[in-house]
């Protein structure tokens, strides 16, 4: 069953139209599983899905997967193209699908005890309804590491601006902080708080509570 029929389905509604407007503001849940497959020293083919609950956490409103390689040139820097699918249904709105080719860059270096990354990404984007556009996006992250009894985790900072050309503008900020825990060298989680604004989309302001899971062959 296609994903927009799911997400249709679990919100109670086909594809007619509800006269209730679709909300500027929503709290959500973003969950996303990561499998790394190491192919080498310097090159990993990775596979990452997604499933978000809107609605003030009632239903789903955005499922995606995708998979893509990551190639770690040096220490500090590696280089990302990724392909996602993405079937959503914002609530009261219309179903929505898309299409994604992404190539991005990571720069990432210590600073004493701190580690700072900068990702930059250029997605090319074919989308249902909307038109197809381009967009870049810049992702700072500070990282530091700390202690709960013998337990080691790591603490992060970052933000993430969006330029979308097809609006001629920045758009979007995401604003998150979350903490990260390996309990082995074969499964990370990293749980997360963040706060999204953006005027342009409908929800567009919106509070996350956010899990990654990431597993490593």
């Amino acid at each position: 069953m296609p994903l927009t029929a799911i997400l249709c389905f679990a919100t109670g509604q086909g594809p007619a139209q509800s006269q209730t407007p679709v909300p500027k503001a929503d709290t959500q849940s973003w969950n996303d599983i990561q499998l790394a497959i190491p192919l080498g020293k310097k090159v990993d083919f990775v596979i990452q899905g997604t499933l978000r609950i809107g609605d003030n956490l009632i239903q789903p409103v955005d499922g995606r997967w995708g998979a893509g390689w990551v190639f770690k040139l040096n220490k500090y820097l590696s280089v990302n193209p990724f392909y996602f699918h993405r079937e959503a249904k914002p609530p009261n709105g219309r179903p929505e699908s898309e299409d994604r080719l992404t190539l991005g860059a990571t720069v990432r270096f210590p600073v004493g005890k701190f580690t700072i990354s900068e990702r930059n990404w250029f997605e090319r984007r074919w989308r249902q309804p909307q038109v197809d556009a381009w967009r870049y996006r810049n992702a700072v992250l500070i990282e530091h590491p700390f202690k709960i009894g013998k337990k080691q985790f790591t603490l992060g900072v970052g933000d993430e601006v969006f330029y979308d050309w097809s609006l001629h503008g920045w758009v979007r900020n995401r604003f998150a902080t979350g903490v990260s825990h390996a309990f082995n060298k074969h499964f990370t989680l990293y749980v997360y708080g963040m706060r999204q604004s953006d005027g342009r989309t409908r929800p567009g302001d919106i509070n996350i509570i956010g899990t990654q899971m990431r597993f490593r062959m």
